[in-house]
């Protein structure tokens, strides 16, 4: 049986090493990622280093269901899906309020569409999140929640805009909606794909040490704060939160499924002392 893993946003940070990560795990690795060239140099650097994994690199826009479709017919194609770890995210310094929803939240949902008919005994998807929402403490009244369980109907966008109001149209506050939407649909995925035997899981860092985290502290005392309350002392490394993707994904977690797994160097415990 030929073994097939999937890893979106690869083109960076933690994509980049959680396919670093996937490749022996896997007998075909495909490199997903909005720059096919961005996919295509890391799938280069992987060459030869997985021992048998075959490693691919693909054009996607995870927002797109053509794009996401294909991708499920060429996984299809090859082989049963073991593994899939979906981390394309747009940080709130890099994106409006409607592509942030859209990408970091509609996205993973649509490659759950795409996706969920090959979903096996011993499927493992991971989702890439946010300790934000956890941070915020964002608690949902009935109408919104009810307008983010259904993010694939009608124009979601204008609906959760209306159910919670202007404020989300500020990317700090877009993010935290967009991961916390991520965090609620992995506990209702968690239940549909169940029954097959495949398991679901989201994974939320704290700060991480990016170009954008670094950047942001810079300009924000905010977020300088958030590093100053990790008790750790430090941000974490991209590879660290990889390494818990990977555990994910792994046999080892063969009964971890429907949860969120917190990576923050200890910030939300201390946040919630305060």
């Amino acid at each position: 049986m030929t073994t097939v893993g999937i890893a979106t946003g690869v083109g960076r940070g933690t994509g980049e090493e959680c396919a670093r990560r996937l490749v022996g795990m896997v007998d075909v690795l495909l490199l997903a990622d909005r720059s096919e060239a961005a996919a295509s140099a890391v799938a280069k650097d992987l060459a030869g280093r997985g021992g048998h994994t075959v490693v691919e690199a693909l054009g996607v826009d995870v927002t797109d269901r053509d794009d996401l479709a294909r991708l499920a017919e060429h996984s299809d194609g090859l082989g049963t899906l073991r593994a899939v770890a979906h981390t394309e995210t747009v940080p709130p310094e890099e994106g409006d309020w409607r592509r942030i929803l859209g990408v970091d939240f509609v996205s993973g949902v649509l490659l759950a569409e795409a996706l969920r008919p090959l979903a096996v005994a011993g499927t493992a998807f991971v989702y890439l999140a946010s300790v934000s929402p956890l941070i915020a403490h964002i608690e949902p009244d009935p109408q919104v929640a009810a307008v983010l369980d259904t993010p694939l109907e009608g124009d979601f966008r204008t609906r959760i805009r209306e159910a919670i109001g202007p404020a989300v149209e500020d990317p700090a506050w877009a993010y935290p909606w967009a991961t916390y939407g991520v965090h609620r649909f992995v506990r209702a995925e968690a239940v549909r794909l169940g029954p097959v035997g495949a398991r679901v899981c989201s994974l939320s860092p704290g700060a991480i040490d990016t170009p954008e985290t670094r950047m942001e502290a810079a300009r924000h005392s905010s977020v300088r704060q958030l590093i100053e309350h990790t008790p750790l002392g430090r941000t974490g490394r991209c590879e660290e939160v990889a390494a818990v993707a990977a555990f994910l994904l792994s046999d080892g977690a063969s009964f971890v499924s429907g949860v969120d797994i917190v990576v923050d160097g200890g910030l939300c415990a201390a946040v919630s002392d305060d």
